[in-house]
């Protein structure tokens, strides 16, 4: 398999890459970088894979997810 081929993620994978992707477009990325940056996070996340089969996978480290999603909630500052 070539360098940089997509074939090994699952659809789920590759959802949450297209999602990162989205959102990294929106805050001015190329759309290069922003998939980059999507598949980036997805292996962060995911440890670089997954295993087909029940209960065989690892666990996800959510710390991106869980940063974002405080980062995203977060009113603006008041002096």
């Amino acid at each position: 398999m070539p360098q940089g081929s997509k074939a090994k993620y699952t659809s789920k994978q590759k959802r949450q890459a297209h999602h990162i992707e989205e959102s990294a477009e929106k805050r001015g990325y190329s759309a290069k970088r922003a998939a980059q940056i999507g598949y980036a996070t997805v292996n962060k996340q995911d440890h670089g894979g997954k295993k087909s089969g029940s209960g065989r996978g690892k666990t996800s480290n959510k710390a991106s997810s869980r940063k974002g999603g405080r980062n995203s909630h977060k009113g603006t500052k008041r002096s």
